[in-house]
């Protein structure tokens, strides 16, 4: 009897070592990415077979002997279920048989999604297309369906306050919602540091509502420095019950972005987000806020200000003046300055 048993163990240990004899040659054979190669990365979309990954192998520039990919894959116990779908780094030196323990292994390849300076959501939505799987239509549809936007918490008026301007890793093949749920967690993060949300508190305000006022203040100066006197500006006028009349809010209205003088007929337009129309605050962002605009609204400038008028000149900075008698000294002087530039 125990006979049998160390005859059934040396079997057993025989055989393992002619799979591992047989595998280590076969990593030794099996067609490789070139050394001098450059890094490049396999995309195996969603719900991919099989036979779908053996395609895309063939039509990779540095693989294409699939009778050497099948018989790895049968060595190695690669089924239609270890196919799992992801960005993959192929590794100059990388053999069919490192392929297949890599991509059943899952071990991804992360990508950094930076998020920055977009207008609108479909804007968004074009930008994370060329980073992760789904295309723009999937994050576009999304960003629209109630389903999916209440369980964050937002609209699609307000849902760009939820984006924090940064670099974010993601995996490749992560879902609409999955990519929601990411970033209303790094929304939360953002408003406790740095005591943020207190901030907005001690304000009246809620997260979204400084992010709504920051998109403004983005879109009104390049020049970080002006950014807490135009915010405390337009949080003077919010307090007073007058009308922001923020041209940035009326080009957002018209989904124009080429226009770069709002004219008096433009001003008419209906709408909500039409700031010379509407008291208070838009429905939402017209932009993705900068972390800059939004810490000037939080820290805004104390002052009695209540106008602002383009410099008569080239830099794009503003003059402030806190009475309407003084507001229209510095607009005459800049249609003058206009005049004479020929604009």
């Amino acid at each position: 009897m125990k006979r049998r048993i160390f005859q059934l163990i040396f079997v057993v240990i025989l055989v393992g070592l002619l799979i591992y004899a047989g595998l280590k040659v076969m990593e030794i054979i099996s067609p490789k990415v070139p050394e001098s190669s450059e890094l490049s990365y396999l995309y195996i979309p969603s719900g991919s077979s099989l036979e779908d990954l053996e395609q895309q192998i063939e039509q990779h520039e540095f693989f294409g002997d699939l009778s050497t990919f099948r018989l790895t894959s049968k060595l190695l116990g690669f089924t239609n279920a270890s196919v799992r779908p992801g960005k993959y780094a192929i590794q100059p030196g990388t053999s069919y048989l490192n392929l297949v323990r890599l991509i059943k292994s899952g071990q991804q390849s992360p990508v950094n999604v930076v998020l920055n300076n977009e207008r609108t959501l479909p804007e968004v939505a074009a930008k994370l297309s060329r980073y992760l799987e789904p295309d723009s239509l999937t994050f576009l549809n999304a960003f629209y369906a109630d389903s999916i936007l209440n369980g964050v918490g937002y609209n699609d008026d307000n849902l760009m306050s939820l984006f924090i301007p940064n670099t974010y890793q993601f995996m490749w093949n992560t879902d609409v919602e999955s990519f929601l749920e990411r970033m209303k967690k790094e929304h939360e993060k953002f408003w406790a540091r740095e005591n943020r949300k207190a901030r907005a508190d001690s304000l009246g305000m809620t997260p979204e509502q400084i992010y709504t006022l920051a998109s403004i203040v983005e879109k009104e100066s390049q020049w970080k420095a002006e950014r807490p006197i135009i915010a405390g500006l337009y949080l003077n006028r919010l307090r007073t019950g007058e009308k922001l009349q923020a041209d940035p809010t009326v080009v957002f209205a018209l989904q124009d972005f080429t226009i770069t003088r709002v004219l008096y007929n433009q001003l008419l337009y209906d709408s909500p987000f039409n700031t010379y129309l509407y008291e208070g605050l838009p429905p939402g962002p017209i932009c993705m806020a900068s972390i800059n605009s939004i810490d000037a609204v939080l820290n805004a400038e104390d002052h009695e200000y209540l106008f602002m008028c383009a410099a008569p000149d080239t830099t794009g900075k503003h003059v402030f003046a806190e009475t309407y008698a003084e507001h229209l000294k510095n607009a005459s002087l800049y249609r003058k300055w206009l005049d004479k530039m020929g604009y």
